[in-house]
């Protein structure tokens, strides 16, 4: 049966079954995996991705359950103002100990497309949330400008992915951790959603070179 066809409480049921199904697969071939991963969770990655349903985390990375932290929101940003994202961050950072934070954006990503136009009367929240990017064009407006409509879009994509990751850096919390066990790594990466790959576009560690107007006092 085509899915798209059910209503929407066969929909719902659907996924309670494959919930089911999925559940009974893993116990057939390791009855104790669900006992051992109750037992707690140690993670050595935070992600913080988009929200875009195309890009779940552990799938394109072929993770497990258990093996990333994750916090998701529209177009991967890192806003300091934001305290979901920064709660997350203190957890995995602090109490997780995590050993890299990535931040994964991906092309074709409708937040930043979003960003790129008008705003919208009929998204006044959404708008807000995107002005951040809007603020990262106006950084890089010229470099932008200069390229053609079709590549520019991309090229924003990417340049927010590293924007977000020097956000990061930024935080009282990133700083902390580096100076008290030299990590985590800061990652940033792009999704292809036309090929399913990653691609690396930025990594800073505790050595990376910083404006002294971003650094906290010791």
């Amino acid at each position: 049966m085509d899915k798209h066809a059910l209503n929407p409480d066969d929909l719902t049921t659907r996924l309670l079954l494959e919930n089911k199904a999925w559940s009974e697969a893993i116990l057939s071939h390791e009855p104790e995996y669900f006992h051992n991963l109750a037992k707690e969770q140690r993670p050595k990655f935070l992600w913080i991705g988009c929200s875009d349903s195309r890009v779940p985390a552990e799938t394109v990375v072929n993770a497990q359950p258990g093996e990333i932290f994750v916090h998701r929101n529209i177009a991967n940003q890192v806003i300091t103002t934001d305290f979901n994202c920064l709660s997350v961050l203190q957890y995995a950072v602090s109490v997780l100990k995590v050993e890299h934070v990535i931040v994964c954006g991906h092309y074709g990503c409708g937040g930043v497309q979003a960003a790129l136009s008008r705003q919208d009367n009929g998204l006044i929240i959404a708008n807000k949330w995107l002005l951040h990017i809007k603020d990262i064009y106006r950084l890089h407006q010229a470099e932008l400008e200069a390229l053609p409509p079709d590549q520019r879009t991309n090229r924003m994509i990417e340049l927010n992915i590293i924007e977000q990751v020097n956000n990061l850096a930024h935080t009282s919390i990133i700083q902390a951790a580096w100076k008290e066990r030299k990590a985590p790594t800061l990652h940033g990466w792009v999704y292809g959603l036309e090929n399913g790959l990653l691609k690396e576009l930025i990594t800073l560690n505790y050595n990376a070179p910083m404006e002294n107007i971003y650094r906290y006092n010791d």
